[in-house]
């Protein structure tokens, strides 16, 4: 059963500030979540998702079944999914990065994607995205989670709700 949607920044940062050969038993355990089938992505945080590099990464293409919701598969409610990545195209368009000339500090579409998910399975995204502050035009998944009714953790908030400690 799942119990979160993965937005690839969920992972990539601290993969980043926390890498591998330094906090093996950290991405161990992660490895080991990841196996369990209780995450949830889109195709197109999968495909970002395959550019992690080392043994998370190698976790993570070797995962590919128990992680990606594929449009048109059975078990899921992948028609309300798609309605709510339409919907929320249109209700976020001014925020989102490629319908505005790639302004930073806004969603893009695959991020869309990942909240229309965890809107659809009724679960949180992790991300590390930070809400910006001051700016209806400059919002990031926090934000529109927040907007759409979605949970929102940070990978920090995801290792204290599961007890992972090193």
């Amino acid at each position: 059963m799942k119990s979160y949607c993965l937005d690839t920044s969920g992972l990539s940062n601290p993969l980043e500030f926390m890498p591998e050969d330094i906090h093996p038993t950290l991405w161990g355990k992660i490895a080991k979540f990841v196996c369990s089938g209780r995450l949830a992505v889109t195709t197109e945080i999968y495909d970002e998702l395959l550019h992690l590099p080392g043994g998370i990464g190698q976790c993570l293409s070797h995962n590919k079944a128990t992680l990606l919701m594929e449009v048109g598969e059975d078990g899921w409610p992948w028609k309300d999914y798609i309605a709510h990545n339409v919907r929320m195209q249109t209700d976020h368009a001014a925020v989102i990065s490629e319908y505005n000339g790639n302004r930073k500090s806004t969603v893009g579409l695959n991020d869309v994607t990942i909240i229309a998910l965890g809107r659809t399975l009724k679960l949180p995204v992790i991300s590390m995205e930070a809400v910006q502050a001051g700016s209806d035009k400059r919002q990031r998944i926090p934000h529109i989670c927040q907007l759409e009714g979605v949970p929102h953790l940070t990978f920090n908030d995801f290792l204290r709700t599961e007890g992972i400690t090193i």
